[in-house]
């Protein structure tokens, strides 16, 4: 079965993306893909999103402690720089892969 695909803003109610159904405090709930949504672009395939229908979507589940814990962990974990071992308040960079005091300014100018 092919999906029916809708131009880019055209798409009829009832349907919403992902991010859609979040902002309505909704999840997909295990529905299959309903439409699709196609925004042309000049040089390139057109892009492409994924539409699900609102009246088969479920509520979001709500944070156990539990995961609110995991998730809390694992943020502290992103802000620990690897070359001096201290929290250093916000996420490290990737790019740099440590704190800015550890890259020094010439690396810090150079990304």
């Amino acid at each position: 079965m092919t999906l029916p695909v809708y131009r880019w803003r055209l798409a009829p109610e009832g349907y919403a993306t992902y991010r859609q159904l979040r902002a309505l405090g909704l999840r997909p709930g295990g529905q299959d893909v309903a439409a699709q949504l196609e925004r042309p672009r000049r040089r390139r395939g057109p892009l492409v999103a994924y539409l699900y229908r609102i009246d088969a979507a479920k509520p979001v589940r709500p944070m156990t402690p539990g995961r609110l814990a995991a998730l809390a962990k694992a943020n502290a974990a992103r802000r620990i720089c690897p070359e001096c071992r201290r929290d250093v308040g916000y996420v490290v960079p990737s790019s740099l892969g440590m704190c800015g005091a550890c890259a020094g300014p010439e690396e810090q100018s150079a990304a």
